[in-house]
């Protein structure tokens, strides 16, 4: 099958993009939110100094957003017991009697 010109340009318009470390997608949102949310994204893809910035704020005021990997062993390695030579055992009982 022959390709367009229309889906080369495409293939090669995401190709474009992929090197450049970015992808495409779709958001769903009201529309008076369009402008806020292509500056965001606008400012997101220049990957500058307000890019950072803006993804340190974003990340700290949503519940659950890009947590990093490692957040439970970094807690634990906080903990007050870090070095502490604790001797751990698991019971090897053998249980208790059910009756029937």
């Amino acid at each position: 099958m022959t390709e367009t010109s229309q889906a080369r340009a495409l293939k090669n318009y995401r190709k474009r993009l992929s090197r450049r470390g970015l992808s495409r997608f779709e958001v769903l949102a009201p529309d008076a939110d369009r402008a806020l949310i292509r500056h965001l994204a606008k400012c997101l893809a220049e990957n500058g100094a307000e890019a950072v910035r803006l993804r340190e704020a974003l990340t700290a005021g949503l519940p659950g957003a890009a947590r990093k990997k490692g957040g439970i062993f970094a807690a634990l390695r906080r903990s007050p017991l870090v070095g502490e030579e604790m001797q751990i055992a698991r019971d090897r009982s053998s249980g208790r009697k059910i009756d029937l």
